[in-house]
This record gives C-alpha cells, structure tokens and sequence, in this order.
C-alpha cells in the first residue's frame, strides 16, 4: 500500500480532484440563507443577554458591509457548522452520528443547545487549556519551560472545568509562586526565567495586545510609549526568582520564588530558614545545613547576619539585614529594578519605581514582591481597563472568525484603528459585564450570524469588508491529533511510545516518555498569535502525515479499523464512500468527488486497497487540515 511510484502518482491525482471538488450541502440541512436567531435568552442575573449582544454584533456588520457595497454570505449548512463549532469549542471534529443526530434535531435553537453543550463539555477545557498553554510557551526564552506544561495545562483545565473568571486566571498567573511541576499556575514567569523585562513584555502583550516592549531601549517608534513607562512596567518584577529544588544533591525541579533580599537569583536566608529549620525552632544551623549545597554559603551568612555570635540565624537577625564592616547596621534594601543607561552601560543605572502605564498609577514605595504583583494584577483586570477586555475578546474572536478586529491580535496599540472598533466595543463592554465570564462570550459569538456564515471564494478584485464570509482557518495542532484520532480511532494514538525518558539539570530532572501527542504537537504547533496568512505546512509535516506507520495501520482496510468496519458494514461502494468522507471530512461527497473516487476504485481492482487510498488521501487533504 501506497509504496510504488506509479501508485503514489495515481494518489496525488485523486489527492488534486478531491481538494478542487465542491463542497456540497447535506441533504435535508436548512436552506443556506441568514438564518433566524435562536430564540430570547435572558442573561444570567447581571449580565448582558448574550442573544441581545449577538444581535447587535449582528446588526453593526450587517449595516457596515451593506454600507460599503459587500455582499454577505449565507448561512452555512448544518454539517459545516457543526464541524467548526466543534473545532473551535470542543477542538475535533464531530463524529458520524453526532451529524446524524444534529441533522434529525428538530427546533430553530438546535444550533444554539449544541453550543450550549460544548461549552459545559470537558473537551471544551482541554481545548482551550491547551490553545493558552500555546500561547504562553510558545514564545518562552528559557528552554527549560518545557517541563512545566504538563501542570500548566493540567491546571488550565481545570479552571476552565470551574468557569473561572478570566481575570481570576490571569491574577493568578501574575502573582504565582511555587514548584513549577506542581503549581501550574507559575508558568508565565518560569517560561521567562522570571526575567523582569520579559515577564513585564509578556504580560502586556498577552493580556494587553499591547507590545510595549518595543519602549525597552528607546521610546515606542509607532506608539505613545515612553521607554520609563516599559521600565517601570517591569519594576513589579524584579524580587521574582526561579530557583532550583534539590534532591539528594540533585535537581528535581525548579520553583518561582520571592526575593526580598541579596542578590537577584540567589537564595536569600529567609528562604533558606524556612526550608532547612528541620528542627522548627526558628533558627538555622550549620548541622541543618550540612550535605546540602548551601553549606559552604552558610558560613558566610553567619559572617554577615549572626549578630548574637551563637553560630545559627534567627529571623529576626535577618530581617535587621546584614553587617558591613566597623559594625555597622544597614537595612535590607530588597531587590529593585534600574533602567539601564543607555550612555553609561557599566552604570548600575536609574532606579525604577513600578508604574502601570495605562493611566500611568504609581505603586506605593517600599512594597515586598507578592503586593506589588498583586497591585498589578489588579490594576491589570480593573473594569476601566478597556485593554484587559478588548485584547481577550480580539483574541477569541479572531480564533473563532479567522482574522480579529485589530491585526496582528497582540499588536492593538492605542495609535491603530481596529475594524470595526464599535463591534469590539460592544462585545468588549458585553464581556466586561459579565465579570469576564469566558464562556459568556464564546457563546455570544458562536450564535452570531457572523460566526454562521458560508466559506466563499474571494480573489484580488474582491473588495467586501472582512466578516461578510467565513475565513478558513489552519489547524492548531491539538486540533489536528484529535481529529485524527476522531476519525481513525487508535486510543490517542497511545500505541506508539517511546522508552527513553529525558533528563535536565544535570540527570537529576525526569520529564516522562514522549508519546505520540507529545512529538506530533512539537511537530505541528505554531504560535497561536501568528495571522492565518503566515501559518503554513512544512515538509516535515506533510512527510509525517503521508509516511507515519502509526497512521498507515489505522487507515487499514482490514481488522477491526474504522475503515474495516465500514468496509464489512456496506456492501455498496457509493455507501461506504459516504461513510468514509463523513467520517473524515464530516460531509457527503460531492458528484465529482464520487465519480473521481468510484473510477479509482474500479481501477485498482481491489476495494480493501482503493479505500484505503481514499482514506489516506482524505486525512493528507487541505481540507481535513482546515477549519471551514
């Protein structure tokens, strides 16, 4: 199967008529016209009605593109509506009978329970957990943040399960400590060493859609902020410290700690006094210490903090702040930040004080780490901040519609024009209402009209304003895994598992065996904040997809495969081709594709083989990669 040159040519051809054949509309879905809205839905008590604001949402484009000339599209059918409301919420496509069932489902709200469905369904958690632990890691500049997205992701689950707030979620990132293996919530700032300049540029990027690090050396070239504005951005950050955890000698994990005192990344004794006073008489001894790889530090913070001379530290001995010379008493300074100089690098630089920018609120002077995050945190999620809900809603929206309102969706930035802008104010100020209630505004958008329209064709003479149509959309690469198992079955591919287990630190860090999901996502992941225009395949990508033995044993016509099943179940050619393309492409195939297909079939001379061709030729189209 598929191991000729001949064979493999004769595949591309079905390969290219299958991609340019039309997409048909099942038989009995509804009429592919502006479909009727579902009916009245009361918000819950405080919040917006999220029909009301569909509605509206509804009625601004409608008038925009009207006004401008456009034509906008019909309603999609219901097989592809389905097919993208189960991508985008649910991160798969939909099974056969789940298209059966929604296509038999009487009653004009069907597609409004559906959504309802997905959004209380666990699929619904694991997708978006993982579309933000995309987001989050992907752009990280410590390699070792790998290890710590098995519990990032895990925790995101789980606050999408509980319908956590979203500011709750980004309040939490902010202000996290803990061991990164166990405390997902340390992520963001472990992704980032807990650097204070990148940590500062991150979260006003991802929570913002505001890159101000483009302020860090000079003032914002095409924006309003200053470079003091980054930098005292920053000054929230910088008694933040990621710290290994040792184990016998070695190095089990890392931890996202607080600094209050001595240098930067080092292990201040408070955190020392706490860890090693095995005893819990609030004092830490060389004995405590011994055998652990701070012994020989130890005996220089007794140099410097022991002022009784009874050779163990007290808190309250450190809390007065070390010694320096003729006896003399200084009080810890704590860490803070300085904005380098720019003239004079060897300078230590101009101290910063933190400051919020939007609004430009100056921190009180003097606050411990976990207050000024905290202050920040608060600052950030604040109902008057109209970036904090404007970024999410651009983000989501984009992911769900294919382009956002404002291009890039992390590049808002008070100097660009979003499209649309009173469309995103109102799902903005929706959102904002609803106490960030995230599913308030999946659901909101998945009813609109907008969200439901046909995929058309567009070329260079085309001037309609986006949203008249639907834009199709790549994969993520958890989409892609899960589908591919939807369809083909194989137990999350969980077959195929790799014995060697990876180390860091120095042999002391195991990280688990890479199994399947692990290497296809490494394969096929991009950054979930890259426009749809510049995410491409890659050779590695369609090579893994035609030649991975894993996929080459589901795709069987024999045994007990999907494609096996359908092959003993239908007799009839043209009916087991219609169960191979609902299962995949979740649709019926067009004349031209049954044609194109049947003659192949006859061709071939064996059934087992043709469908197995077919089928592989499915999972490797375009289409199956693509949200439509």
């Amino acid at each position: 199967m598929r191991t000729s040159g001949t064979r493999f040519a004769t595949e591309l051809a079905v390969l290219c008529g299958l991609m340019t054949a039309g997409v048909p509309a099942l038989a009995g879905e509804l009429p592919a016209e502006a479909g009727t809205p579902a009916t009245e839905r009361p918000g819950e008590t405080g919040k917006p009605s999220e029909t009301k604001i569909a509605a509206e949402v509804d009625r601004l484009l409608d008038a925009a593109v009207m006004s401008s000339g456009g034509k906008l599209a019909p309603r999609t059918g219901d097989s592809d509506f389905l097919r993208r409301v189960s991508l985008d919420l649910a991160g798969r496509i939909p099974a056969p009978r789940d298209l059966t069932l929604f296509g038999l489902e009487p009653g004009a709200d069907k597609r409004s329970n559906v959504i309802d469905r997905l959004l209380d369904s666990d699929a619904f958690a694991r997708n978006w957990a993982r579309y933000w632990r995309d987001v989050v890691m992907t752009r990280a500049t410590d390699q070792r943040a790998r290890i710590a997205q098995r519990a990032f992701e895990s925790w995101l689950v789980e606050q999408f399960q509980k319908n956590r707030r979203w500011d709750g979620i980004v309040s939490d990132l902010i202000t996290a400590t803990g061991d990164v293996r166990e405390n997902g919530e340390v992520a963001l700032i472990f992704a980032h060493a807990g650097d204070a300049k990148e940590v500062a540029a991150e979260t006003s990027r991802i929570f913002l859609g505001i890159q101000i690090q483009c302020a860090n050396c000079h003032d914002h070239p095409t924006d309003v902020w200053k470079r003091e504005q980054f930098h005292a951005l920053a000054a929230y950050f910088p008694r933040v410290a990621v710290r290994p955890v040792f184990e016998e000698m070695r190095i089990r994990s890392w931890e996202v700690v607080t600094a209050e005192y001595g240098r930067r990344g080092g292990f201040d004794p408070i955190t020392l006094l706490r860890r090693y006073d095995k005893n819990k008489d609030g004092k830490l001894t060389a004995e405590e210490v011994k055998g652990t790889p701070f012994e020989r530090g130890f005996r220089f913070m007794l140099r410097q903090y022991d002022r009784n001379r009874d050779d163990a530290l007290s808190k309250a001995e450190i809390e007065q702040g070390p010694r320096f010379g003729f006896g003399k008493r200084r009080r810890p300074a704590g860490v803070e930040y300085f904005m380098p100089d720019l003239k004079d690098p060897s300078s230590r630089g101009r101290r910063m004080d933190p400051a919020f920018f939007v609004g430009t609120v100056k921190s009180e002077a003097g606050l411990k780490d976990l207050d000024r995050r905290k202050e920040l945190a608060k600052l950030l999620t604040a109902k008057d901040n109209k970036w904090f809900s404007r970024a999410y809603v651009n983000r989501v929206w984009a992911e769900m519609l294919g382009e956002g309102f404002s291009m890039p969706i992390d590049d808002l930035g008070p100097t660009r024009k979003a499209r649309f802008g009173n469309v995103l104010d109102v799902l903005a100020n929706g959102f904002t209402a609803s106490g960030y209630d995230m599913k308030w505004l999946f659901r909101t958008i998945a009813n609109t009209r907008a969200y439901q329209r046909q995929i058309r064709a567009k070329d260079a003479s085309d001037t309609a304003p986006p949203f008249a149509s639907a834009s199709p959309t790549r994969l993520r690469a958890d989409q892609i895994y899960d589908s591919l198992t939807q369809a083909l079955g194989g137990n999350d591919f969980r077959g195929n598992r790799f014995g060697r287990k990876r180390r860091f630190g120095g042999g002391g860090m195991r990280y688990g065996r890479f199994n399947e999901r692990f290497l296809f996502t490494q394969l096929f992941s991009f950054d979930p904040s890259t426009p749809q225009a510049d995410i491409v395949g890659t050779v590695p990508q369609a090579l893994y997809l035609m030649n991975s033995p894993r996929i080459n044993s589901l795709i069987r016509g024999t045994g007990r495969t999907r494609l096996g099943n359908i092959l003993r179940e239908n007799a009839d050619d043209a009916k087991a081709l219609s169960e191979v393309y609902l299962l995949v492409l979740s649709r019926e195939p067009s004349a031209k594709e049954r044609k194109i297909c049947g003659d192949y079939i006859q061709k071939v001379g064996s059934r087992t083989e043709a469908f197995e061709d077919i089928l592989w030729s499915l999972v490797n189209s375009s289409e199956f990669l693509t949200k439509r």
